[in-house]
C-alpha cells in the first residue's frame, strides 16, 4: 500500500472533521468491537479454567489407561508389569480388581463402583493417597475396610468408623432361599477431589476385593504414562504384546465424551459471540459508507489529481481497518486484564454483596477459575480482523466508483 493511500486514510480514520451523527456511528463500531472482542477473550479463558480444573480432578483418580483382562484367567502382576514396563511411555502400574455394588449406610444407600487397589502402588499411578481428607489411604490395608467419595458418604449418612454394608450383584443360595450377597465393611477414611467420583466411588485393599468379588469383576492394570494424550497411541503396541487375553481402555475412552463436550461448548460460545464481533464489523460498513458520501467532494479531487480508482479504494479500507484494529487492540488489553483478573474481581463483588457466587457444596468450587491461552488470543483477533476486512470491502469499492465530474459539477 502506498505512502500516499496509508496517510490519507489515516488521516480520514481520525480526523474530526465529520458530522455529528458519522462520529457517533464511528465510535459505537469501535466499541462494539472492543465488547466482542473482550468478551470473547474472557467467556473462553473461564471456559479453560473450568476445563482445565474438571480434568485436574477427574485425573487425580483415573488412571492414564487400563488393561483390563478377558475372562476367567487372571496374569500374574508382576510378569504384566516387567512387559508393560518395556514401553518408554509408561512410567507407573498398579494392579486393581473393581465391581458395582450397592453401599448402605445409617440414612440409605446407593450403588457405587468399589475398586480393590494396593495402596502403595496406587499412588504411583494416580493421586488419591492425596486427596484422602480424613483418615489415610494405608488404612484400608487392614481386613474388610474401606473408604468412600465424601460426597458419597454424606449422602448414605456414614461417617468414619462407622460400619457400611456392601451388596454385591450376586446371590447366595441356602436352605432359606436365595439372598443378596452382602459384606459389612468399616469405614476408615473419605477422600474428596471435587468431582462426581467423590459421590460414585470408594475403595478397598486388594484382599478385600477378592473376598467380595471373587472371580467377577472387572481385573487388571492401571497405568500412568509420561504423557496422558500418550494413551491412545499406546493401543496398539499394547494389544499385540497381550493379545486377546487383554483389552486396552485409554482414560479418553470413558472421560473423553465429557471433554468432548465442553470442547463443543466452548466452540458454541465463540460462534454465538462472534455475533457482537460481526454487529461491530456492520458498524464500520455504516461508518465507511457515511464517510464516503461525506467525502464525495475530496474523492474527486483526488481523482483528478491523478489518483487511481485503487488507491481511493485502499484508503477507505485502510480507514476502516485502521478504526477496527483501534476496537480490536483495546478489546484484547480489556479481555487479557479480565482473564487474568476475573476471579479477583468475583471475590471483590462477593464480599461487596456479601453473598457467595460459588457455594463450594454445590459447585465443587469455591472461585471462578480462568486460564488464558495465547492461542485463543490469536485466534479471535484473526477472526475480528477478517471479519473487519470483509466489512469494508464494499464501501472502499463504492468509493472507488465515485464518477469525479458529476460530483465537481455540482460542488
Amino acid at each position: 500500500m502506498s505512502s500516499f493511500s496509508t496517510s490519507v486514510g489515516l488521516r480520514y480514520a481520525f480526523t474530526r472533521q465529520r458530522s455529528g451523527f458519522s462520529s457517533f456511528v464511528a465510535i459505537a463500531s469501535m466499541l462494539g468491537m472492543v465488547l466482542g472482542v473482550a468478551s470473547l477473550i474472557t467467556v473462553l479463558s473461564v471456559m479453560n479454567g473450568f476445563g482445565g480444573e474438571l480434568r485436574e480432578r477427574i485425573l487425580a483418580l483415573v488412571p492414564h489407561a487400563y488393561l483390563e483382562w478377558l475372562g476367567d484367567e487372571e496374569l500374574p502382576v508382576e510378569d504384566v508389569s516387567r512387559q508393560l514396563s518395556d514401553f518408554e511411555q509408561v512410567i507407573a502400574t498398579a494392579p486393581f480388581h473393581s465391581d458395582t455394588v450397592l453401599v448402605v449406610g445409617p440414612y440409605t444407600q446407593q450403588g457405587a463402583l468399589v475398586t480393590g487397589i494396593d495402596p502403595l502402588a496406587q499412588q504411583r499411578v494416580s493421586e488419591l493417597g492425596n486427596k484422602v481428607s480424613f483418615g489415610a489411604l494405608e488404612d484400608i490395608q487392614a481386613p474388610n475396610t474401606i473408604i468412600l467419595g465424601a460426597a458419597l458418604a454424606r449422602s448414605i449418612g456414614a461417617i468414619a468408623g462407622d460400619e457400611v454394608r456392601l451388596i454385591l450383584p450376586r446371590v447366595t443360595t441356602t436352605p432359606f432361599g436365595a439372598f443378596p450377597r452382602s459384606k459389612r465393611l468399616k469405614l476408615v477414611g473419605v477422600f474428596e477431589v471435587g468431582a462426581q467420583q467423590d459421590a460414585t466411588q470408594g475403595y478397598v485393599s486388594r484382599a478385600t476385593a477378592t473376598r467380595l468379588f471373587g472371580s467377577g469383576g472387572k481385573k487388571g492394570m492401571q497405568l500412568r504414562l509420561r504423557d496422558l494424550w500418550e494413551a491412545p497411541g499406546l493401543k496398539a503396541g499394547v494389544m499385540e504384546q497381550f493379545g486377546e487375553s487383554a483389552r486396552y481402555r485409554p482414560w479418553n475412552a470413558s472421560q473423553g465424551s465429557l471433554f468432548r463436550a465442553i470442547k463443543m461448548e466452548k466452540i458454541t460460545v465463540t460462534v454465538l459471540l462472534l455475533g457482537v464481533v460481526f454487529v461491530a464489523a456492520f458498524n464500520i460498513v455504516a461508518t465507511l459508507v457515511m464517510a464516503v458520501t461525506e467525502r464525495r467532494g475530496d474523492i474527486a479531487v483526488l481523482r483528478t489529481m491523478g489518483a487511481s480508482r485503487g488507491e481511493i479504494s485502499r484508503i477507505f479500507v485502510l480507514q476502516g481497518l485502521a478504526l477496527a484494529t483501534l476496537g480490536i487492540s483495546f478489546g484484547v488489553a480489556i479481555g487479557c486484564f479480565l482473564a487474568l483478573n476475573v476471579a479477583s474481581l468475583v471475590e471483590f463483588f462477593e464480599q461487596l454483596l456479601g453473598t457467595k457466587l460459588f457455594d463450594p457444596s454445590v459447585y465443587y468450587i469455591s472461585r471462578l477459575p480462568s486460564r488464558l491461552q495465547w492461542e485463543d488470543v490469536v485466534t479471535v483477533v484473526a477472526l475480528a480482523l477478517f471479519l473487519s476486512l470483509l466489512a469494508v470491502l464494499y464501501p472502499a469499492r463504492r468509493a472507488s466508483r465515485v464518477p469525479p465530474a458529476e460530483v465537481l459539477r455540482y460542488e
